[in-house]
């Protein structure tokens, strides 16, 4: 099988001038989103996951790429390990100047910043814009005057409360505040848990895009105001209504060269995380209207609409899933469990290499560093991968993981007698493992598939030849992980402390349709 033989798993351009949403089936969670010229970038969270804080591009709105990412690692050494549900929240993304700024929020530690000239090349180290814990879903802002500022919102579980939104002067370098800002806007009696806030400017009035009301049903406010520090008027300007997209909200506004405009937000859908939408968006009174069939102002979600017209046309595309391992260098689709190594992978004879990395006998699966992952694509599809064990030595343990609040992994490992088939299963980030053996193994390669049926059921099947497969351990039911998606990936531990680990060799990593 090639490259050129597989399609993408969701493809949201019909074709035909239209769109389906949403038009990434796939957890680029918070997003933010803005167009320099002809060319749009949108960053989202990563939390606890390295390379961090994808950077994705389009010239069209509905065919998205990974092009790149903000963080290599992160810049704090707790993260060596998987802080499930921490690191990087609800990032913002803006360009001043000729250059691109990344806000990118650590809710324990305080809020960074990054820059570059090229978003397709190299970041600057992250600097501290504000040391403090809560602070979360930062912005930067320049005004006509050239002062800037960052508003941001407030996480309870760190610091005690929410649902405020809070503005700070700032450098105009975005280097750091530059004193003590003010509570702009209290969300408890009308927009309950508001956050996320991207602050914008247009007709003489300061606008905040912000979401309020919850993840799972929430709703899109807009505030606006004559004076940056307010008071703000506000409006709910799209909710759920008919649609059957559940808590639509938390996005950007942003707009084409022909001067039409868009909102971007994600949809939590539960095991594949948080879906990406696009919803038309026009002008009434100097307040947005997004979606369609508005009431009092407020739209609902579209399922499918006109593309939008950005004078010229583009091929129908997604970000990468499938892997064949013929580069030197791993895909953008792929992520670790937490800070990486490169000394952890290699490649040879066009096949990835995986170094057992040390690993405590009792460590849950889920707590693993090296865990090589990447996310859902679309709600149901298969996984095929030929792995081999050559190399393995004695108290290795290689295999195909589903990672999320619940997770399992089809296991090959080498004992003092051979090679055995194991399925291990757990809670996240508990452990609570069980470990059932499958079958004990005497080639030393196996393809393995893992399916994922309706986003719903994780199930494993193995074959000698590739094509024969047979179902083989339990099938388990996915549950989404801690503000995550469920992802799939590969693994390589060691789990004998007195002596080195071996490595696993893995030919493929290949996303199809379901059979």
């Amino acid at each position: 099988m090639k490259h050129s033989d597989l399609k993408k798993l969701w493809i949201a351009d019909k074709g035909d001038g239209t769109y389906t949403n949403p038009i990434l089936y796939s957890d680029y969670s918070d997003p933010d989103v803005i167009r320099v010229g002809t060319d749009y970038f949108m960053i989202s969270s990563s939390f606890c996951n390295t390379p961090a804080v994808p950077v994705l591009h389009s010239q069209d709105l509905v065919n998205w790429k990974v092009i790149n990412y903000v963080l290599d690692n992160l810049p704090f050494a707790r993260y060596d390990k998987p802080v499930h549900g921490c690191g990087v929240f609800a990032p913002s993304i803006r360009f001043h100047d000729g250059i691109y700024y990344a806000f990118l929020p650590f809710p324990d530690e305080g809020v960074m910043m990054c820059r570059t000239t090229d978003p397709w090349g190299k970041w600057s180290d992250p600097v501290c814009v504000q040391k403090a814990a809560g602070w979360i879903d930062p912005c930067p802002f320049w005004d006509d005057d050239g002062n800037a500022y960052m508003v941001n919102a407030f996480a309870k579980s760190r610091i005690g409360f929410n649902s405020f939104l809070y503005l700070s002067p700032m450098a105009p370098d975005c280097s750091h505040i530059l004193a003590d800002g003010k509570f702009i806007y209290d969300g408890h009696a009308t927009q309950p848990v508001i956050e996320g806030p991207k602050l914008y400017k247009r007709n003489g009035y300061y606008y905040i895009f912000a979401p309020a009301g919850g993840v799972e049903h929430g709703w899109q406010t807009v505030l606006r105001s004559r004076n940056i520090y307010g008071p703000y008027e506000e409006k709910i300007v799209l909710r759920q209504g008919n649609s059957p997209i559940n808590g639509p909200h938390q996005g950007a506004w942003v707009d084409t060269p022909s001067g039409e405009d868009w909102f971007i937000h994600f949809q939590d859908v539960g095991n594949a995380g948080r879906v990406i939408h696009l919803q038309p968006m026009h002008w009434e009174n100097d307040w947005p209207v997004i979606g369609v069939n508005p009431v009092d102002g407020c739209g609902e979600p579209v399922l499918q609409y006109h593309k939008p017209n950005v004078g010229a046309s583009y091929p129908a595309d997604a970000p990468e899933d499938s892997d064949f391992f013929d580069g030197n260098c791993l895909g953008l689709q792929w992520q670790w469990n937490a800070n990486h190594q490169d000394s952890w992978y290699t490649f040879k004879d066009q096949r990835l290499v995986l170094f057992a990395q040390p690993a405590p006998e009792n460590t849950p699966l889920c707590n693993i560093p090296n865990l090589l992952l990447q996310k859902w694509p679309a709600p149901d599809f298969q996984i095929t991968t030929l792995l081999r064990f050559s190399r393995l030595l004695e108290g290795d343990a290689v295999g195909m993981v589903s990672l999320a609040r619940r997770y399992t992994a089809l296991i090959i490992q080498k004992t003092h007698d051979g090679l055995v088939l194991q399925q291990r299963t757990g809670d996240c980030p508990e452990g609570n493992e069980t470990c059932n053996l499958l079958a004990e193994l005497q080639d030393d390669f196996l393809y393995v598939q893992m399916q994922v049926k309706q986003a719903a059921q994780i199930c494993f099947a193995i074959s000698r030849d590739g094509q024969n497969f047979r179902p083989i351990g339990d099938t388990l039911k996915a549950t989404p992980g801690h503000w995550v998606g469920v992802k799939a990936g590969l693994f390589a531990i060691h789990q004998n402390a007195s002596s080195n680990g071996g490595a696993l060799e893995a030919d493929s990593f290949v996303l199809q349709p379901r059979t």
